[in-house]
């Protein structure tokens, strides 16, 4: 079981103070989160407009910098297909990495998730993948990828605390009846993080947490930023 920091995400420079934006913030971010107690760190990069980017200039400057202020981190990033809005785009980026991730989240929802994975695979970059349905996870074992990944991200938007809990149980419940037995990484969004939280600890998976994510602490104030978030997810994992 881990603890992940997810620093940033597809949030805009008014969500918080402290979102990191350029690549010198998300390593001084990263380094705070790991000593915070992440085990782990999940990022978009950005290019020099601070708009998430694929382009390998915007993400071997943000590898680099995390690597030198992180060493020994496993480091993930997102290939989310609204970050270059074209999947042709989004292979030859990820063909173009120089500085590569340790692994990289690919969103089952999305058209050319299994080319994705694809080009990911012959790169040498792990693969997480990310299921928000239950149609997800049935695609996942159908492509045969579900045995193949590093882990499962199990992803949930919805607001409505029993329905996010019910389609995040029947994600796992595909994942056991297909037999696909890998780590799973847990994880709710805005309202719904720490019910998540707690929940992955009860269920000994592993969660993130992040201004990615949501910007509240447990008490429902808002935290200083991605390292108070981590402190408080860790806290509860070292509680049960």
């Amino acid at each position: 079981m881990i603890v992940q920091a997810c620093i940033n995400g597809a949030r805009s420079a008014d969500f918080h103070p402290a979102l990191p934006l350029d690549a010198h913030a998300m390593a001084r971010d990263g380094a705070a989160s790991i000593a915070a107690g992440a085990a782990e760190l999940h990022v978009h990069a950005r290019g020099a407009d601070h708009q998430e980017s694929l382009a390998p200039e915007a993400m071997d400057r943000t590898m680099a910098a995390l690597r030198r202020a992180c060493p020994g981190t496993l480091i993930g990033v997102s290939t989310g297909a609204w970050i270059e809005k074209d999947d042709r785009r989004t292979l030859a980026a990820i063909t173009g990495w120089k500085e590569l991730p340790d692994y990289a989240s690919v969103n089952l929802s999305e058209a050319a998730a299994p080319e994705v994975m694809e080009t990911l695979r012959d790169r040498g970059v792990g693969i997480e993948a990310g299921l928000a349905s239950i149609g997800d996870a049935l695609r996942l074992t159908s492509l045969d990828h579900g045995r193949r990944v590093l882990r499962v991200l199990i992803e949930i938007s919805e607001q409505k605390l029993d329905e996010a809990f019910a389609i995040a149980n029947g994600i796992v419940k595909v994942l056991e009846r297909e037999g696909v037995h890998r780590a799973i990484l847990l994880h709710g969004e805005n309202a719904t993080v720490w019910p998540f939280v707690e929940r992955a600890a009860a269920r000994k998976f592993s969660t993130r947490v992040g201004l990615e994510d949501g910007k509240e602490l447990p008490d429902g104030s808002v935290a200083d930023g991605n390292a108070a978030l981590v402190a408080a997810a860790v806290r509860i994992y070292r509680s049960r």
